[in-house]
């Protein structure tokens, strides 16, 4: 059985303490009218009075009108950042809180995979996963906490949720979809689908090493592919409406497959980074190094993967140049977040390619542990990107925010992870395929 070292529970709580003093300063500290946001952007004004022209001059008969249209502009303006600023602490909330909730997910899709395919090598590794998966439940109830607050308007977070939209024309047409009770009733279904398959599958699993049964067995596989055909489903819907809706005059239909991509190869490498701890602290015995090369493995190709559905969306629609293609891509390739846009194609998929790419290196912890972290921070960064520009725009920074939410939420993560852990024992001896896996040689 494994044990919770009082040094990691204390520094889990202790970084969820920092990170939620860390986020409480944010949403305090946001502006709280126009006139504040008026200020901050005098404050920050250089030179910019010095390009007006003299054109006034020449059209005297204008003078008025032009003057209330710029005004009505700088309104307009003033408010649009206004609502970016107060984006900013809910916006690294959600960042954090679907990344750790997506890797949990994810490691259950992984893991149901194992099932539903009667593997064998990965037996030894499943108390590993199911114990990443334990995440789900605070995961899905602080999402859909935040998913009510955005519904009744806590927040400015999904654009066509606002009273404005019912003038845009191409929400509109989206809105037999987009509104309010539906997409909180899906997200209701998506999350309790989540939680209810993941109770199912852990529990049997779990109870094959009293029973041995191989009808419970069955029984689990049979649970795993349902699961798996929920989560394919759900997974298109869930995409569309969290994540692609904060572009809602924007789309995709590789998105959902891009996010599964990014989030799955993020969800192995948490699963190899963990298995490696636990090694590391004289735990899992039975795990070798062709069940570390086979995650590393894993790691490689789904960094591949990412890219393939990376490259496929942007150039296609970068090719085409048509406005309301390219209208996504023009902020995070040509606007304010450019570096971070390139940096993250460079995190997940050079780095990975150059680190694992030969079998030798897959075999070394260090090196996964090092390939890990640079996949781990540049997906991180892929769904920041994914968020951040259609909620907080060009008001952009990375600050206390953001890093205190990510305080937060790898503690819980850590906390509920470890946790559950010591709820039984890390070998699943009552898996018909145990003995399969403990002598498993790649």
């Amino acid at each position: 059985m494994y044990k919770f070292s009082k040094k990691l529970k204390t520094f889990a709580l202790a970084i969820m303490v920092l990170g939620i003093l860390g986020m409480a300063y944010g949403f305090l500290t946001t502006p709280k009218d126009t006139h504040e946001v008026e200020q901050i952007l005098k404050s920050h004004e250089s030179h910019g009075s010095e390009h007006q022209t003299a054109d006034v001059k020449h059209h005297d008969q204008n003078t008025h009108a032009e003057k209330e249209n710029h005004a009505n502009e700088h309104e307009e303006h003033v408010k649009h950042v206004f609502h970016q600023m107060q984006n900013r602490p809910w916006s690294a909330l959600f960042i954090s809180a679907i990344f750790f909730f997506m890797v949990s997910l994810l490691v259950l899709v992984f893991y149901a995979i194992q099932w539903a395919a009667e593997a064998g090598w990965s037996i030894v590794l499943f108390r590993v996963m199911e114990a990443l998966t334990a995440y789900i439940l605070p995961g899905s109830i602080i999402l859909f906490l935040f998913l009510l607050a955005s519904g009744f308007h806590m927040n400015h977070i999904y654009v066509w949720m606002s009273p404005e939209a019912a003038h845009d024309e191409i929400i509109q047409a989206k809105s037999w979809w987009l509104n309010i009770p539906g997409f909180l009733i899906r997200a209701f279904i998506y999350l309790a689908g989540y939680n209810i398959f993941r109770y199912l599958l852990v529990r049997n699993s779990r109870r094959l090493d009293n029973t041995k049964d191989y009808k419970t067995y069955i029984k689990t596989k049979n649970i795993a592919v349902g699961f798996l055909a929920f989560y394919g489903v759900t997974e298109l819907f869930m995409s569309f409406d969290w994540l692609m809706s904060l572009d809602p005059h924007w789309f995709s239909q590789l998105y959902s497959f891009y996010v599964f991509a990014s989030m799955l190869v993020t969800a192995i490498t948490v699963v190899a980074i963990t298995t490696i701890y636990l090694k590391s602290k004289g735990y899992l015995p039975d795990v070798n190094t062709s069940h570390i090369h086979d995650l590393a493995k894993y790691m490689f190709g789904f960094s591949i993967f990412w890219t393939y559905f990376w490259f496929d969306q942007f150039m296609l629609q970068w090719y085409s140049n048509q406005p309301e293609e390219v209208v996504y891509f023009v902020p995070r390739l040509l606007g304010a977040y450019q570096i971070p846009f390139i940096a993250m194609l460079f995190l997940n998929f050079v780095l990975p390619i150059l680190i694992l790419v030969s079998s030798d290196f897959k075999r070394h912890n260090w090196i996964i542990l090092i390939a890990g972290f640079f996949i781990i921070i540049g997906h991180f960064v892929d769904v920041y990107i994914l968020i951040s520009p259609a909620t907080v725009g060009s008001s952009f920074s990375f600050g206390i925010p953001e890093i205190s939410s990510i305080l937060f939420f790898s503690g819980l993560f850590l906390y509920f992870t470890f946790n559950d852990l010591t709820k039984a024992k890390l070998k699943a001896d009552g898996n018909p395929f145990i003995k399969e896996s403990e002598l498993y040689h790649y």
